[in-house]
């Protein structure tokens, strides 16, 4: 379990930024009486749109602080989750990050669906994947919430949320730079300065660069497959108006370039010209780990452009607070990744993502508190418009041989030897193929909220919450026929000399074949090979080719949650509570036409929450059960001789328990924990290809545990040793009778997805007696514990080509910081 170091100064001097008061914020500053450095510390979160120390607050709860994210090295979120019980992070793709909070995930990569897990910065809605991993700049802290949340977040946090909270300018002069290089040619900079620029006001600007020279090489070019850098700002600008109004405007700006994620292929491939067997054959699969890597992408790149910025007005009445809140965000995506995992052109497969997304939110809070009730009310309006485009590529030699796979006959292998015996001038092969799905979305969401909690009795605390938002999407579909155009001019050319009859039988010259059905002949003319796709074949994309879709819709729902919380003493709290969360009901990207409803889980939680001052232990603990119903997901349906994704609907249902501990033994050594077990099954579900995963595990592991202890030594004089270890441990998956198919979850003779994971970092810093400077050592992944990720599977029936995912290897490295 981690934690936040924010002792009671520190806590004042943010309840006095909140209310504008610099005298306040003076007194604040000093340091608090009695022996502090042997107390535990004091969190102060705001998951309840207040501020309160986290034993107070009725929630599955766990805050990550700054010393953990420096003791870590990590850069953004995907760095942590392993320290998160219940949390999981998929940043292989940055672009198209996917989150899992107690077993729940979004299932679809499109702009159609909606995050199960809504990630905010300083109270402002994230959106989506491609903008949600991004560089820590100056976070104060991380809060995880477990369970869902749409009372008070809203939208989106069916599975819970994540609030990244960041540091505000203060009144005083102050700057950090810091400098870090590791293995595989890391170098990383990053720098602060608080600047107060008059009275009432000051000015915070962060500025960090990025970048390595990645861990894996290209076997035939020896160039590397995953380099990159990144480089982000951020800006904040504090204005005290008067003594009860106070105005915060942050600006952030985010440039990603860097190799898309590697894949490695595991099919043993025969001397070209020769072909794999097809389909691919699982128990024939090699263990990519330590395999060599091959790619032929021309440019696998992954890039993001993204800037944000954020307006919050505070204002002080003798009655409460009104603030505001206004934000907007816009990012640009580009994704090309190797699919196939080799070099050769004949096997031939990569996948784009494009993305453009804009979003504004305007929000309005009302809060305030009398002897017996605490409360906080308030409205928002959020907008989305965003476009998609999902995109494949092939080569003419590729798509030959799935049609040597499909019908039994290499297409254009055929007709390059009709022309070369006619002595035709065209060459069929080695020619670009893409298909595409285009998709745009236009979205607005209205709410009202309110959330009291009353003082009953002096021990006794009831919390009644309830948001109501309305969804309205606009969506549109526009799936064209594929793209060959120096292909589709060769046979044009070999149609104008004869070689692309009309049907004939297969007998006469071989260039003809039997349709799905058998009743009938392909004819193979230049029309019909025009029209031909490979990877959006399913009919009804077939029957929308070339036609733009459009539809419209809106849902609305009401989020309750009742909450009572018992202090049988000043040390202890006992709570339970029930709520509801839902994801926006929304579209299909791959199917036109196709809509479907929210998306909602009830949440029952019942726990207790104990601050033992005197031992300086505290610690929670917490059973859940949650219902989820009408879960859509995208999958893969690998039965068809093409695959293809394709919707499925489930239920699901699962319960569990979280447990996190922090003891202060000393004033040199802190030690926390924490895990959690889970038991999720589905409730209802058939997949697409009939088989009932009814009863069956969803796949999640069914235990992990994070650990981590700090222990600092004076150095008499010369400044002080902070030593630093975190181990965590995630179980193994739970497959369930459709999970090899998806290649996310399966046992092979040479690997394992979904095995139990392991990662211990270490962290040593010495610090100078005067604090300002800094030097440290790190390790991240000490035993270079390495483990397959998943698999991609969609040539694996159409080319008989697999790859494979892998994760990282263990990053080592020096740290310089220089503060004043």
């Amino acid at each position: 379990m981690t934690y936040n170091r924010l002792t009671c100064g520190i806590r004042n001097a943010l309840l006095a930024s909140l209310l504008g008061s610099p005298a306040l914020a003076a007194q604040a500053q000093q340091p608090p009486d009695g022996p502090a450095a042997v107390e535990l510390d004091r969190i102060v979160v705001t998951a309840q749109s207040r501020e309160q120390e986290l034993k107070d607050v009725p929630i599955a709860l766990q805050v990550v602080g700054e010393d953990v994210i420096e003791q870590t090295m990590a850069e953004n979120l995907g760095d942590l989750d392993s320290f998160v019980p219940g949390l999981a992070i998929d940043d292989n793709q940055p672009t198209q990050a996917g989150f899992k909070l107690r077993g729940l995930s979004t299932g679809d990569f499109g702009i159609g669906t909606d995050p199960t897990v809504g990630v905010y910065v300083d109270g402002v809605y994230a959106g989506r994947g491609g903008g949600t991993v991004l560089p820590f700049l100056d976070v104060e802290r991380i809060e995880v919430l477990k369970g869902p949340q749409g009372t008070l977040f809203g939208r989106n946090t069916a599975a819970g949320a994540v609030s990244i909270v960041t540091k505000r300018p203060s009144d005083h002069l102050e700057g950090r730079a810091r400098l870090r290089v590791g293995n595989y040619g890391k170098q990383y900079f990053d720098g602060m300065l608080n600047l107060p620029t008059g009275e009432t006001t000051a000015l915070r600007i962060n500025a960090m660069s990025s970048s390595t020279d990645g861990w894996l090489d290209d076997a035939a070019t020896g160039k590397s497959l995953n380099d990159g850098r990144n480089w982000a700002t951020r800006a904040a600008f504090r204005w005290d108006i008067g003594d009860n109004t106070q105005m915060l405007l942050s600006w952030d700006h985010e440039d990603l370039d860097q190799r898309s994620h590697p894949t490695i292929g595991i099919v043993e491939l025969p001397p070209a010209p020769g072909l794999p067997p097809v389909p691919a054959d699982p128990a024939q699969y090699q263990n990519p780990i330590g395999r060599a890597a091959w790619t032929d992408v021309p440019d696998n790149d992954e890039t993001r452009r993204f800037d944000g910025a954020t307006l919050i007005l505070d204002h002080a009445f003798e009655w409460g607070h009104l603030s505001s809140m206004t934000a907007w965000r816009d990012f640009d995506t580009y994704n090309r990744a190797e699919e196939d995992g080799s070099n050769r052109r004949d096997l031939y497969l990569d996948t784009i993502n494009i993305e453009d997304n804009r979003t504004w939110y305007q929000e309005f809070k009302f809060s305030g508190n009398t002897e017996r009730l605490d409360w906080v009310a308030g409205a928002s309006w959020f907008k989305e418009e965003a476009s998609q485009s999902s995109v494949v590529d092939l080569t003419s030699d590729s798509i030959n041989t799935a049609a040597a796979g499909l019908y039994g006959m290499p297409l254009f292998g055929m007709l390059q030897d009709a022309a070369d015996f006619y002595g035709i001038p065209v060459q069929l092969f080695g020619n670009p193929w893409r298909e595409s799905y285009d998709n745009t979305v236009d979205s607005t969401a209205y709410a009202v909220f309110g959330d009291v909690i009353w003082h009953a009795t002096d021990k006794l605390n009831l919390t009644f919450g309830l948001r109501y938002t309305r969804d309205e999407k606009k969506f549109t579909w526009f799936n064209d026929y594929h793209r060959a155009d120096v292909l589709n001019q060769a046979l044009q050319t070999l149609e104008q000399y004869g070689v692309l009859p009309q049907p004939v039988p297969c007998d006469a010259l071989g260039l003809c074949a039997i349709d799905e059905d058998g009743d009938g002949l392909i004819p193979l003319d230049a029309a019909f090979l025009a029209g031909f796709d490979l990877a959006f074949s399913d009919p009804i994309s077939m029957a929308n080719k070339g036609v733009t879709n459009r539809a419209k819709n809106a849902w609305s729902d009401w989020s309750p949650r009742l909450v009572v919380d018992y202090h049988p003493s000043d040390d202890t709290m006992l709570f339970a509570s029930v709520a509801k969360g839902y994801k926006a009901g929304g579209y299909n990207v791959f199917s036109p036409g196709a809509s479907f409803d929210n998306e909602g889980v009830w949440n029952f939680e019942t726990g207790i929450k104990r601050d033992l001052r005197d031992l300086r232990i505290q610690y929670e603990a917490s059973a859940f059960y949650y219902v989820y119903d009408n879960r859509q997901a995208i999958r893969l349906d690998t039965t068809a001789d093409i695959p293809r994704y394709v919707i499925s609907t489930s239920d699901l249902t699962a319960r569990g328990v979280d447990f996190s501990a922090r003891w202060q033994a000393s004033d040199r050594l802190s030690i926390d924990f924490a895990t959690e077990w889970i038991d999720s099954t589905y409730k209802d579900f058939v997949t697409p290809d009939g088989i009932d995963l009814g009863g069956e595990p969803t796949g999640e592991a069914d235990w992990s545990f994070a650990a981590g202890a700090a222990y600092t030594l004076p150095l008499a004089g010369h400044g002080d040793l902070t030593f630093s270890a975190r181990h965590s441990y995630t179980g193994r998956n739970r497959c369930n009778s459709g999970s090899s198919s998806q290649g996310t979850c399966g046992r092979y003779a040479n690997f394992t997805i979904g095995e139990e994971r392991n990662r211990t970092d270490l962290y040593l810093r010495w610090r100078s007696p005067s604090t300002q400077w800094s030097v440290a050592a790190y390790v991240n992944n000490l035993f270079d514990n390495r483990y397959v990720n998943g698999l991609h599977t969609y040539g694996t029936t159409v080319v008989g080509s697999t790859a494979a995912g892998i994760s990282e290897p263990r990053f080592y490295g020096m740290e310089l910081m220089y503060r004043f």
